[in-house]
């Protein structure tokens, strides 16, 4: 017997089906700035017998469960407030005077000149008469919060706030707490090259190169950070 061939279709996990690639791994950057924020300025700012292991533990747990909900609650708000806009401009699409000023304002709303494509007039033009023809004959619905706004809220405090392990660990298991410091800033910063690696996977950029000018220009801001007080 032949073996069936192997399904092309790739299976999106949890994250993915619920966040973009690109917001669920901004989610996990920011995380890893706030745990070199605060490893970082306390070995800048503080003499190594002022070094408080369970402050710096809980500090930097505390500040990213906190920045976890700050940012789960400001997704679902944004997501109502697109959709909120959307509705309004749709709406104002059904009840334009005539064609022209219908179709100006899609062009202006949906305007191509961002997107990495070479689109013709006539293309364009085509596009937008069909987006008209669709908003014309449907019914706008008023913005509401869906269950995937929910999901996905949890996913973001989950990653934001899971981001704070790596960095918490070696102060768990390492008594020197300078030599602790020192593995927090490293496992951290391997991690900002994990995350530009796979960053640079879902761009035409090669990943290994992503993953190096994430990790430098991450910590270059941090540092810049520190030093002005943030």
């Amino acid at each position: 017997m032949r073996a069936r061939p192997k399904s092309r279709t790739m299976k999106r996990s949890l994250i993915h089906r619920n966040l973009d690639p690109d917001d669920s791994l901004g989610e996990v950057l920011f995380g890893l700035i706030m745990v070199l924020t605060v490893t970082i300025g306390a070995r800048l700012v503080a003499r190594e017998d002022q070094l408080n292991v369970y402050q710096l533990v809980v500090t930097i747990i505390g500040c990213n469960i906190a920045w976890g909900v700050i940012d789960a609650v400001s997704y679902v708000l944004n997501g109502l407030f697109h959709r909120s806009r959307r509705a309004r401009f749709y709406r104002s699409v059904k009840n334009a005077t005539n064609e022209a000023d219908a179709l100006a304002a899609i062009e202006e709303e949906f305007g191509l000149e961002d997107e990495p494509l070479e689109v013709r007039p006539e293309d364009r033009m085509h596009l937008y008469r069909s987006m008209l023809a669709v908003s014309t004959h449907a019914a706008p619905e008023r913005a509401r919060l869906h269950k995937r706004d929910l999901i996905s809220a949890v996913i973001i405090f989950a990653l934001v706030s899971a981001t704070a392990l790596p960095g918490v660990v070696p102060f768990l298991l390492v008594g020197d707490i300078n030599l602790a410091l020192h593995l927090s800033n490293a496992v951290t910063i391997l991690l900002l090259f994990v995350v530009g690696y796979w960053w640079g996977r879902y761009t035409d950029a090669r990943p290994w190169r992503v993953g190096l000018e994430v990790t430098l220009l991450v910590t270059l801001l941090v540092l810049v950070a520190v030093v002005m007080g943030g």
